[in-house]
Parts: C-alpha cells; sequence; structure tokens
C-alpha cells in the first residue's frame, strides 16, 4: 500500500468550480430584466412584498427551466404524458440542478383521497395486512377502500390457432364498502326542503328556488304529466303515486303541445343542484342546497370506508381500519411494537414514512383524514414526508412559504429540517416572510420595491446583517415589534359555544366575545379550525372567509371575480345606447379572432404551447367596434388596463362617477391591491394576492361577524401593519371580527384571545387561556404566552 504522498497540494478540479446558479435578464411575469447569482449547497431566503416578483423568479424561472430540461430527457413517447412546460422567459441559466419543488398547491379534494393514501402510508399497510393480518382475505387490493370487489364469468374467446371459446371466470376481492362506495358519508336529501306535504302541486306545493307555479318545465310538467293528481296533497298519494313522483324512470310526456322528457323528483335535483360545484353557486341556491342535502356517516361501514371482510382482518386486535384512525404519533408507536422478521423491509419503511410525519410536526393527523380538509401549510408538510429521509444530495429544494399555518413554536422545527437538508449537500431555496426564517438564511435575496409593475428588481442581495441595515422596505420592517394596546374594546355580546366534540375537542364550552377583534390561536393541530368552523353557523350574519384556493381560469381577473365589471359594463351600455353584452370579453364583444382571450394559443403536441398575441385585437380582446364606444372619455379595454388606485380614481367622481363601482374598488384598495390591474389574469396572481382578492369580496356582504382564517398568509411584515388598520376599521363599523391566526403581531393587537391546546391531536382540544394578549404574555402559562411575551419584548 502506497505511504508517500505528494507534498504539493493539487490544482482545484474544474468540476468544483461551479458553485453558483446564474440567472441573467430574467423576464417573467413583473420581473423586469433580473440578473442575479445564487450560491449552491447554502440556504438562500427571497423575500419582498406580496406580487413583488419572488415566485416569478424562483418557481416560473429557476425551478420551471430545471424541470423542463429533466423532462426532455425522456423519449417523445414518455415526454407526451406529462405536463408541457415552455421555457421561462430568461436569457441565461446555468448551474441548475434537479429541483424537487414543495408547493403549497392543495392536495385534490377527491372524497376518496386521504393523508394515508396520498403519502403511500395506505398502501405499506395494506401489504402488511395481506401478509400477517388474521384472517386471511385476500391481496393487498382486499383492504383498498378504492377498489371494489368484482365478480364476472363467460365464454371468452382465444384466437390462438383455430379460434375456440373458453369458459372463464374472474374474481377480484376489493376493500370497498358498497353501501358508501368508499366515501365513508352517504348523502340523504330532505324531502320537508323541496314540498310541502299538506299543498297539491296546484296549490304551489315546491318549495325549490327558482321553481315558480307558471311554468311548464317545472312545476308544470309533474302537474300536468297524467301520472300525478295535481289536485290532491302530496301527503295523500298513493305507494305508486309517490314512486312514480320521487323515483320515476325518464319518461317522453307531452306539456302544451311540447314533448318533454318526465323524471323522478330525486334524479332531477341530483342532476340540477347537486352535479353543479357549490362555490359556482348562486348564494340563495347554495343555501338551499347546504339546507336540502345532509352528509352522515355511513351507516354499513361506520365511517371507515372499508367492507367487512376488511375490517374482520387484524393484527394484535388491531384491524387496517383502526390503524388508519389512530393518530399517527400512536400508530407509529404500534408498529415499532411489531415484530415480523417476514416483513421486516417493510415494517422499516412503515416506521420510517410514521417517524417523518412525527418529525415534521404532524404527528397529531390521522390516516384516515381526508386530504382536501388539510390547510396549505399541512398539504406543504406532507410532501415533505417523502424528502426527509431522502438519499439524494446536490440537488435544489424549493419551498414556497413553508412556515404557513405553523405556530411561532413549531417553526424552530421547520427551520432545523431546512438546515439539515441543506447540511446534507442541497441547494435549498425559500420563499418565506417570517423574520424567524430569514434570519437562519446564509444569503437572502429581497426583491420589490412595491408589487406587481411597482416591483421584478432586485433591492438587495447578501448577508441577513447586511439586509438589517440595508434600508429596503424589508430590512426596515425585520426587527418591528408590535405593542399591546393601551385599552382595550369591551364586548357587546357573546357567541357561546356548548359542548364542542368536533375531531378533537373535549367537550369545549367557550364564549367568543362579539364587538371586538377576538383572535384563536394555539399550535398547529390544538383544534382552533374545529372550533370555529364546525361550532360558528355559516348561516345569515356570519361571513367565513377561509383559505380555500380561488378557482379561476386565464379569462378570470379582478374585476370579473369581484363582480366590478358588471356595473362598468351597463354604465357603458348606458352612456352608448348598446348591449351590455357588447363589453364583455366572453360574450358578444369578444375578438372573433382570439374568442376574447387575447392570445392565439398553437398547439405542438409534446412541445410546449406558444401563446402568441393575436393580430387582429393586438391582446386588447374586444372586436374593433366595440373599442370605438367610449365612458369618461376611455374605452373598454383602457378601463380594464387601468391599476385599481386608477380606476377609483376615475370612476370615483366626475363625468365617469359610478358609485357601484367606487364601492368595489375601495375595497380592493382597503385589502392592499391598488396596484393590480382590473384585467389581469387570476392565474399570473401570488398566493397572497389571491386571499385579499378573497378577503375585498367577501367584505360587500352583509354580515355581523367575520370570520377569517391566518389573514396574514402570504403577506409582507410591512403589509401586516395595513391588515391590522382594515380589522380595526371593519370592528369601528360595528362588526364582530373572529381570526384564526399564529402571527404574534395580530396577537398582540387583539382585544380577547382564547388559546388552545396545551399540544396538538389528543394532546389539545381544550381552551388552556382566555383574556386580553397583556394577561397572556404576563402569564406565560402556555406555548403561545411565552412566544407572544419574547416577541414583544415584556
Amino acid at each position: 500500500m502506497a505511504t508517500k504522498k505528494d507534498p504539493q497540494s493539487p490544482a482545484p478540479h474544474a468540476a468544483d468550480s461551479h458553485d453558483l446558479i446564474r440567472v441573467h435578464g430574467a423576464r417573467e411575469n413583473n420581473l423586469k430584466d433580473v440578473s442575479i447569482e445564487i450560491p449552491k449547497r447554502r440556504l438562500t431566503v427571497f423575500t419582498g412584498v406580496s406580487g413583488s416578483g419572488k415566485s416569478s423568479l424562483v418557481f416560473s424561472t429557476i425551478a420551471a427551466e430545471s424541470q423542463r430540461l429533466i423532462n426532455e430527457t425522456y423519449s417523445a413517447f414518455v415526454q407526451g404524458f406529462m405536463p408541457t412546460q415552455a421555457r421561462p422567459e430568461v436569457d441565461v441559466l446555468e448551474g441548475l440542478t434537479t429541483a424537487i419543488i414543495v408547493d403549497q398547491q392543495r392536495m385534490g379534494a377527491d372524497p376518496r383521497s386521504t393523508v394515508g393514501t396520498a403519502t403511500d402510508a395506505n398502501a405499506m399497510l395494506r401489504i402488511l395486512f395481506s401478509r400477517i393480518g388474521k384472517p386471511h382475505i385476500g391481496p393487498p387490493s382486499a383492504y383498498a377502500f378504492n377498489v371494489p370487489s368484482v365478480r364476472a364469468s363467460g365464454a371468452i374467446t382465444v384466437e390462438r390457432g383455430a379460434k375456440k371459446a373458453v369458459k372463464a371466470t374472474f374474481n377480484r376481492t376489493g376493500g370497498m364498502c358498497t353501501r358508501c362506495e368508499g366515501r365513508g358519508t352517504v348523502s340523504d336529501i330532505d324531502l320537508t326542503q323541496l314540498y310541502d306535504d299538506s299543498k297539491s302541486l296546484a296549490e304551489g306545493a315546491f318549495t325549490i328556488p327558482g321553481w315558480k307555479s307558471d311554468s311548464q318545465w317545472t312545476v308544470g310538467l309533474y302537474a300536468q304529466s297524467g301520472f300525478l293528481d295535481p289536485h290532491k296533497p302530496i301527503s295523500g298519494f298513493t305507494k305508486k303515486e309517490m314512486r312514480d313522483f320521487l323515483y320515476g324512470e325518464p319518461t317522453k310526456v307531452k306539456v302544451n303541445g311540447v314533448n318533454l322528457t318526465y323524471e323522478g323528483l330525486i334524479p332531477k335535483i341530483q342532476k340540477s343542484f347537486l352535479a353543479k360545484d357549490k362555490e359556482a353557486m348562486q348564494p340563495h341556491i347554495r343555501a338551499f342546497v347546504e339546507r336540502a342535502v345532509t352528509f352522515t356517516t355511513c351507516p354499513e361501514c361506520d365511517g371507515t370506508r372499508l367492507s367487512e371482510g376488511a375490517r374482520s382482518s387484524k393484527i394484535k386486535r388491531i384491524s387496517i381500519a383502526d390503524a388508519c384512525a389512530m393518530q399517527i404519533s400512536d400508530l407509529a408507536a404500534w408498529v415499532r411494537g411489531l415484530r415480523e422478521p417476514s416483513v421486516a423491509p417493510l415494517l422499516d419503511a412503515l416506521r420510517q414514512t410514521l417517524d417523518s410525519f412525527v418529525e415534521i410536526g404532524l404527528g397529531y393527523l390521522s390516516l384516515n383524514r381526508p386530504a382536501g380538509t388539510l390547510s396549505g401549510g399541512e398539504a406543504q408538510r406532507v410532501k415533505m414526508i417523502r424528502h426527509l429521509g431522502s438519499s439524494l444530495t446536490d440537488t435544489t429544494y424549493v419551498f414556497d412559504e413553508p412556515t404557513i399555518g405553523l405556530h411561532p413554536h413549531d417553526i424552530q422545527r421547520m427551520n432545523d429540517l431546512l438546515l439539515r437538508l441543506r447540511d446534507k449537500g442541497n441547494t435549498v431555496l425559500v420563499v418565506e416572510h417570517k423574520p424567524e426564517t430569514i434570519a437562519i438564511a446564509d444569503h437572502v435575496v429581497d426583491l420589490g420595491p412595491g408589487a406587481g409593475t411597482a416591483g421584478g428588481t432586485v433591492c438587495f442581495e447578501g448577508t441577513v446583517e447586511g439586509l438589517r441595515a440595508g434600508g429596503t422596505v424589508t430590512g426596515r420592517h425585520f426587527d418591528d415589534r408590535s405593542s399591546f394596546k393601551e385599552s382595550v374594546r369591551r364586548p357587546t355580546g357573546a357567541l357561546e359555544i356548548r359542548g364542542a366534540t368536533e375531531n378533537n375537542l373535549r367537550d369545549v364550552d367557550v364564549d367568543i366575545p362579539l364587538g371586538v377583534l377576538a383572535v384563536i390561536t394555539g399550535v398547529a393541530g390544538s383544534g382552533k379550525s374545529s372550533l370555529v368552523h364546525g361550532s360558528i353557523p355559516t348561516g345569515e350574519g356570519v361571513v367565513s372567509i377561509d383559505q380555500a384556493p380561488i378557482k379561476g381560469s386565464r379569462r378570470s381577473n379582478p374585476a370579473t371575480y369581484t363582480g366590478l365589471l358588471d356595473p362598468i359594463r351597463k354604465a357603458f351600455a348606458k352612456a352608448n345606447g348598446v348591449k351590455p353584452a357588447l363589453f364583455s370579453a366572453n360574450s358578444e364583444g369578444a375578438c372573433p379572432t382570439c374568442n376574447g382571450a387575447g392570445v392565439v394559443f398553437t398547439d405542438l403536441g409534446m412541445m410546449a404551447g406558444v401563446a402568441s398575441t393575436c393580430e387582429e385585437c393586438e391582446g386588447k380582446r374586444f372586436q374593433a367596434s366595440v373599442l370605438e364606444y367610449r365612458f369618461g372619455g376611455r374605452d373598454i379595454s383602457e378601463v380594464l388596463a387601468m391599476s385599481v388606485s386608477e380606476a377609483e380614481e376615475f370612476f370615483g367622481s366626475g363625468a365617469a362617477s359610478t358609485p357601484a363601482a367606487h364601492r368595489i374598488l375601495v375595497r380592493l384598495a382597503d385589502v392592499g391591491l391598488g396596484y393590480i390591474s382590473l384585467g389581469q389574469p387570476l392565474t399570473t396572481l401570488s398566493g397572497g394576492e389571491r386571499q385579499r382578492l378573497k378577503l375585498a369580496t367577501h367584505m360587500g356582504e352583509k354580515g355581523g361577524v367575520y370570520v377569517l382564517d391566518e389573514p396574514t398568509t402570504g403577506l409582507h411584515l410591512a403589509d401586516v401593519e395595513q391588515l391590522l388598520g382594515l380589522l380595526d376599521r371593519l370592528v369601528d363599523s360595528g362588526k364582530s371580527v373572529i381570526v384564526i391566526e399564529h402571527h404574534q403581531a395580530v396577537m398582540a393587537h387583539a382585544d380577547w384571545i382564547i388559546d388552545l391546546g396545551p399540544g396538538a391531536g389528543h394532546d389539545g382540544g381544550r381552551v388552556v387561556f382566555e383574556g386580553t394578549p397583556a394577561d397572556l404574555a404576563a402569564d406565560r402559562s402556555t406555548l403561545t404566552g411565552e412566544h407572544l411575551a419574547a416577541y414583544v419584548g415584556v
């Protein structure tokens, strides 16, 4: 073995010189020719006000190009099955590594998608039970609530030499409950909400919205179908008449000389109301559906979604349904207690997955929790689980605000995970607003100085200490700390909640004060959302603004989403003596070449499609004849190109004064969206902007109680102050505001705090403090109290 060493140190290897990701001339969305160098194998945090271009640089440029280049290494056949991505608007991108994106996109809201199915933990449990469960009932599919049992028999033709018919039988054992089809709940229609059975059809028995007595398509169809006596009270119908009335098969009938299809009331309601997206319904229709349809736990499987056979097979007296219903931290302990050499590799993999849940702060979930009920922050952490134990190094991990939905106590744990990913030799890029996470960065990139067109440039690059002294908006607000109010408001009443047991709540009795700013807080998983959304009925007078994402296509924009376009169209139509439909790019006024989209899409198969500006309307989306009509000296395309602030001034006074439009614009400016343009596609708005757009829309609703779910999501430190001012104005105008929040600035600003805990899951679900923020900080008896006291410096 050679022992002699060269005394001279070798020259650095050429391969070690690539330690930067270089971006030159990035122009995606609002980026203004951004050039930047990001160090590899370091933790880089991108910050700046909401809408300044952080996501455009990190996700739409760096991560998108990395993924596109990886996709191009596959064959054309494989690429045909993958999402196509266009090359970002950038001159040079060098030094890219494989990007793993962990974003906040909600998981699919399919009723059969659960935490277990989304993380493969269910798949491993199914294999485990199929190998060592007693009694043995079949392969892993026999334990899957997504797989129905199938039996078939008959003749099949085998074309081998001479054709020959062979008798064959086919069996597949699935674990799906036959009653609820793997959903865990069954829906029942409350007939008392559809009709008054003491009246006859002729007397107007139907109580369904929009079913007028003179309509031959609805009421007239039943009254004149010939199947029913229109003058007999519904309670007097015979069994046959009732069956025809409620469940009749589609049959052709003639009503007033018109051929129509008669069918039973239940299938008709299911097709006309229940098949539609509830969010897209008008408010009075949605209220009717919520009254008429009740979802109850399936009586056959007791909500477990599984067949009787799947529930009968057990390991140590625990069935797969019991395992999925356990809190994950308890399930991890149970799996650790299993000693079975025949399935040792499987047990190791399952233990690792379950321990990752606990480590990342999601040990309070259960595997049967529907994936659609997870918050954005929880969904992001669930996606992180598969990367925690990964042996990959020299990859780029891209995170979108990983601290969303986290209590200050949990942020430290998230920071440790980010640092551990970096220390394994990975490049970690994080878009973040929280100072606690910015503080651990090796490198900070601050974008701005403003939002929208006022942003898109790099204001600062360097260390955290440099940011503090840099004088940018982020630097100036980095050490901002809210102080307690000198005097808190007195409540005008109370919302009494008694015996709340939703999810992990333990028979909670609490009075939420009205007429003040009340904040509900506690560690993630302590029961805050269960208490507020599960116990406060969203009926008359309650406006609930949750974190569900806004649905919207390229054709949707702030003007259409908020209802602002209606008064604008009417004002244009009245001033010019034409129809309002002409001033909609989705209706009669649309440019015929691009159908009102403003761009023409060319599909290139497996390659990314190309969107080019429409040559006929030059991207204005309207016919040339429509643009000749003017209102206040502007045509409709010029109005849609205005920012909210410009439009507020334009419609506020003078010849173009339109009070209905001005009211909506004032609300948009109030939530800090003065810089966005009215016609900007919703698809180009950031997450924080979409949430504030939703808040502005709901502020117009008539309600005495506003329930907000983490309104600081996606907000920069400088914008939090504006949000607090908005909440104060709501309370001062006589509203009651209830906020679920972790941000210490909102807690300190509250009139009353209700703290849930002390822990998460079955360690939470209790009220551990009620009182003023000052008392909570002075008390320091809870985790929230300790962090709030440290934040305000008392």
